[in-house]
């Protein structure tokens, strides 16, 4: 065991950490693709312990709080990474952010418009033109202040930059906002450089009740797949209604 801190540096909401990349601080304890749950807000600036015992990771807090779990993945969950754009169709998406006009999460380490270079990640996804609703895109290009000493990001950001892209997704399809992180199950095929210009892409996948399911997916400029990821959003407020079958996937 040993004792970790999340510094709020990596906050998603204002007291808690983001979620992509608390998931990606148990996947990188995991060979291969992995699933993360979060069964707790995950507190800022205090001593979290993580656990690694037969392939399963443990994030707990104070009082042995359950605050998250990782385990392998077979990867059954991965959604089929869409056709890649291009850098400048993804630049254009970003600039139809809708947090870049109205308040949305201005402080999260990943989608924050008020983060400045090198303090966030400053990940703007948009409708991309011509895509169905919901299929949004920015690139990410990665700062040298989130590079380990051989230059490239760590798991941890790559999965903290793959978390608010499938949020906005649903934003983007619904226009309803208020949702947080449940599940995500990714794979990291290759860790992008600092200063390589990446296309991120998330599409909406299924709707039932509450829960809303979103892909996500990392391309490098030339259209290599790097990373994708299988999210799980529980709404908050008040229940959905179940959209009909065969209304639920965005083809990408």
């Amino acid at each position: 065991m040993s004792q970790i801190v999340i510094g709020r540096r990596f906050c998603g909401p204002p007291n808690s950490g983001n979620g992509g990349y608390v998931c990606g601080v148990l996947a990188k304890e995991i060979d291969g693709p992995a699933t993360a749950v979060l069964r707790a807000p995950v507190p800022l600036d205090a001593g979290l312990d993580l656990s690694v015992q037969d392939g399963q990771v443990a994030l707990t807090g104070e009082g042995g709080t359950l605050i998250g779990q990782g385990r392998p993945s077979a990867g059954a969950e991965l959604p089929k990474a869409p056709a890649p754009i291009s850098l400048d169709e993804a630049r254009a998406a970003g600039a139809r952010h809708i947090g870049l006009t109205q308040r949305v999460h201005p402080i999260c380490f990943t989608c924050g418009t008020e983060r400045a270079e090198g303090d966030g990640l400053r990940v703007f996804a948009g409708q991309v033109a011509g895509r169905e609703p919901g299929v949004v895109a920015d690139v990410w290009t990665p700062h040298e202040a989130f590079a380990d000493a051989d230059g490239v990001a760590p798991l941890e950001v790559v999965w903290a930059a793959l978390d608010c892209p499938g949020y906005f997704a649903w934003v983007e399809k619904e226009g309803r906002h208020g949702a947080l992180l449940g599940t995500m199950t990714g794979e990291v095929l290759r860790r992008p450089k600092a200063g390589e210009g990446c296309v991120i892409m998330a599409w909406p996948l299924v709707r039932d009740g509450r829960k809303e399911t979103a892909g996500v997916a990392l391309f490098s400029a030339a259209g290599e797949l790097m990373a994708r990821a299988h999210q799980v959003w529980i709404v908050m407020g008040p229940r959905p209604e179940t959209a009909p079958a065969g209304k639920e996937s965005a083809s990408a």
